[in-house]
């Protein structure tokens, strides 16, 4: 969770503790009460770019926490009313797990139209107009290294303006792109040890895309993005934990896409106040716990916050 106050050249970051990588144009910071964090307002310079929001790790406090109880309100910003399209960047080597590439890949095929992702019609914008129930897996594309194997987080915007620029994906002003990198990639400014994925905006070809990162903690510290670890319903730990992190950046894409729509007095959008939580689960065939089934597949999967007589988490 993170939230931000844009200025020309400054972004002020409130209860949060701010990290801006070299040469970035982007900073990045985890909510204080899931991490480790100073209390105090920080305030990072940036240059030209913009604040991207991030799903803090799990950690003893965070999975203890049921949710956060203080509603949910609007601030004026846009949502996304129209049907979202999601556009994959495969990022670093996916070539040996092409089994967590269906897995990501079937969730996101099932997920628009799901009673899941219906919560976040419960979202509307300036006009009382909610987002739509509705999500295409619109586009994939390959990226073998192009800013090495440590991203930063303005590499990660310049993964999504490549990929733009040479066409191998629409420019989209509905799309959400999402960089989904490979286990044998770091993200320098604290993927598993701060946080497991974020998503942000920028401008890019005059357009406000929308776009996020969701690394494969696999060997880089699986258990900070994961309650299970060793075993998971698709038998792929890695890709498994990924889907429940991308549920997370998809839907605070949709009803917060550029950070200040929808969020709580502290800061916490949708999918932050539910993260970690996951309401009632059952066992699947190998034993491992699941919430839900969407196409063919068990997932788990956190609960979202649905706005209401009485605002809480839950899975529909």
């Amino acid at each position: 969770m993170r939230r931000s106050t844009l200025a020309a050249a400054t972004v002020t970051l409130v209860a949060a503790t701010a990290l801006t990588a070299a040469s970035s144009s982007f900073t990045l910071a985890t909510t204080a009460d899931r991490v480790p964090a100073a209390s105090a307002s920080v305030t990072a310079s940036v240059s030209g770019g913009t604040a991207v929001e991030a799903l803090p790790i799990r950690s003893a406090k965070a999975a203890s926490v049921v949710s956060k109880p203080a509603p949910i309100t609007y601030h004026n910003g846009p949502v996304l009313t129209a049907a979202a399209n999601v556009y994959f960047v495969w990022y670093g080597n996916w070539g040996a797990n092409a089994a967590g590439q269906t897995v990501l890949s079937d969730f996101t095929k099932a997920l628009g139209g799901s009673p899941y992702f219906g919560i976040n019609t419960t979202y509307t914008d300036a006009l009382k107009v909610p987002v739509t129930n509705a999500l295409t897996l619109a586009g994939a594309t390959n990226d073998a290294y192009s800013q090495g194997t440590v991203l930063t987080d303005n590499g990660v915007r310049n993964v999504v303006s490549t990929a733009i620029a040479l066409n191998r994906l629409p420019k989209d002003a509905n799309g959400i792109y999402v960089v989904l990198s490979s286990a044998d990639v770091k993200e320098s400014s604290g993927f598993v040890t701060r946080y497991c994925g974020w998503h942000a905006h920028a401008l890019i070809a005059t357009t406000d895309i929308k776009f996020a990162f969701v690394g494969d903690p696999t060997t880089q510290g699986l258990a900070n993005c994961s309650p299970q670890p060793k075993l998971s319903p698709n038998a792929a730990p890695g890709a498994d934990a990924m889907v429940s992190v991308l549920a997370h950046e998809i839907e605070e894409a949709v009803t917060d896409p550029d950070l200040n729509a929808w969020y709580d007095a502290a800061g916490s959008e949708n999918a932050d106040k539910c993260a970690w939580t996951y309401g009632t689960t059952y066992k699947t065939t190998n034993g491992a716990l699941a919430n839900m089934k969407l196409g063919t597949r068990d997932y788990l999967v956190q609960q979202n916050w649905k706005i209401a007589a009485t605002q809480a988490c839950t899975l529909s």
